[in-house]
């Protein structure tokens, strides 16, 4: 296995996709659209990734989970990439999920809504089956 200057051990893409539940499409879409860094190739053309790579790949999945867009990963990665200072990611990622969650609760609102209509129809339904059997 491939590894790097400072002997970290280098991952290949088949293997990182497989162990995350990605394809190797979606890995090398994620460096296109600058959200991972571009991985060192082995004289084949392969590609590797170093042990710090996967931990933002694993992070970008949680991001994914809690909704965020690949626009919002690219500016999380520009904050952090700047000065690869997490005090200058941390904020950003808070104001971001800040709005999720303002989202999230919007959609329950909306969801709890739907739900009483649902049920106060459902209430109608049986009320009408009823009167009509008597």
């Amino acid at each position: 296995m491939p590894t790097t200057e400072q002997t970290e051990e280098l991952i290949s893409i088949g293997d990182i996709a497989k162990k995350l539940g990605l394809t190797t499409r979606t890995l090398r879409y994620w460096e296109e659209v600058n959200i991972i860094e571009a991985s060192p190739r082995s004289e084949g053309g392969n590609r590797f990734y170093t042990p710090y790579t996967v931990r933002r790949m694993r992070f970008i999945l949680k991001l994914k989970e809690l909704g965020l867009t690949i626009k919002e990963m690219q500016d999380l990665y520009v904050a952090y990439g700047n000065a690869k200072r997490t005090e200058i990611m941390i904020p950003r990622l808070i104001e971001i999920l800040d709005v999720h969650i303002n989202k999230v609760d919007e959609k329950m609102e909306r969801l709890a809504s739907l739900r009483k209509d649902i049920v106060d129809y459902r209430l109608k339904m049986i009320e009408k089956l009823h009167s009509s059997e008597s």
